[in-house]
């Protein structure tokens, strides 16, 4: 007997453009959403979007989070809890969006996404990612109701900031393997459909890295397309495993370990290189999804990343250690192994 289901959460509107910040409102009148928001956001966000979306809640409260964190996620939800908003939106990039993502959870609301910056899926997927002390927890919540993202003001963002969204969505190449590994090895619920989509996202990036240039607002509206249907793709697997595997370990340890880490994009581009190395050696898509990542200007060695590549090795063969996830790393890969898939690459 056929006994098996499954519950999709995905967002009911996703407004991507020129302009749409302006048109936060009507996205949210869509929804059938009452009462008056509580905006999370960031000061940076803040200063450039803040009063932008106010004017279209007049009578909203707004919390500005300086540092992420549980202590901030908190601080969120008592303030929700406080002001009995009918919901939260969340302005910015992974800091306010994390957190109010958790906050909603906590108090049992939904929330709206705006992101500024299209530095990672987190926008329009059910994950939070917290740092706590030297590390990161990876923590389910249900994605956005809605999702805003205005391609004019994701075009002044930072520049590095957009290298690391597309990084990370490349590395989904090498996160699909790892998942489709854990199925065979492991006996891990893997989708067809979700490994697909995430697959063909990070491969339509890697194709089309050559348009991805600094400047232009087309290209916020490639990434974030891209960043959008990653999230969806985790959505639909109800997990991170569309988008996370070794290459996000390593990126993992090094946070733990680094002086100083850079970008979560960026390392988990540079990881993706040298674990679709480990996959398949000389006749693998690494050189692809290096080519890809110079092409945006995004880091593919170690000292690009500013990290010791003593600091690489011993990230890549302790990554395994971050968390119970099967990938190409097994129960650890060899300081030789990972010296080779470093060297070979160009890592080190």
């Amino acid at each position: 007997m056929f006994d098996k289901s499954t519950w999709i959460k995905l967002p009911r509107n996703v407004l991507v453009g020129h302009g749409t910040l302006d048109q936060t409102g009507d996205a949210i009148v869509e929804l059938h959403l009452t009462g008056t928001p509580l905006i999370i956001t960031s000061p940076t966000p803040n200063r450039l979007a803040g009063d932008r979306l106010r004017e279209q809640f007049p009578d909203a409260e707004t919390i500005i989070v300086e540092r992420a964190g549980f202590e901030a996620v908190e601080r969120a939800t008592e303030a929700a809890e406080e002001t009995d908003p009918g919901f939260l939106i969340a302005l910015g990039g992974g800091k306010p969006i994390d957190i109010a993502k958790m906050a909603a959870d906590h108090v049992g609301l939904g929330f709206v996404s705006v992101p500024t910056v299209a530095s990672h899926d987190g926008i329009v997927s059910g994950r939070s990612s917290i740092p706590e002390g030297d590390t990161r927890h990876s923590v389910a919540a249900d994605p956005p109701l809605a999702v805003v993202a205005d391609t004019e003001i994701m075009a002044q963002a930072p520049w590095e900031l957009t290298t690391a969204g597309c990084a990370d969505i490349i590395s989904n190449y090498t996160a699909v393997k790892d998942w489709r590994l854990a199925k065979r090895l492991k006996n891990v619920e893997y989708s067809e459909y979700a490994g697909a989509l995430s697959e063909m996202t990070a491969e339509m990036l890697v194709d089309n890295a050559g348009s991805i240039k600094k400047g232009l607002e087309e290209s916020s509206w490639i990434v974030v397309k891209a960043l959008v249907s990653s999230g969806v793709a985790m959505s639909i697997a109800g997990s991170s495993r569309p988008a996370s595997g070794a290459e996000h370990l390593f990126s993992h340890q090094l946070d733990r370990i680094a002086p100083e880490p850079a970008l979560h994009g960026h390392q988990v581009g540079v990881g993706s290189i040298m674990t679709e190395y480990l996959h398949s050696g000389m006749d693998g898509r690494w050189t692809a999804i290096r080519s890809a990542l110079k092409s945006i200007d995004a880091p593919t060695t170690a000292a690009e990343l500013a990290i010791e590549p003593e600091t690489v090795i011993e990230a890549l063969t302790t990554a395994h250690q971050i968390r119970d996830r099967y990938t190409i790393l097994g129960n650890g890969v060899s300081e030789d192994a990972a010296i080779e898939a470093a060297t070979v690459t160009g890592v080190i």
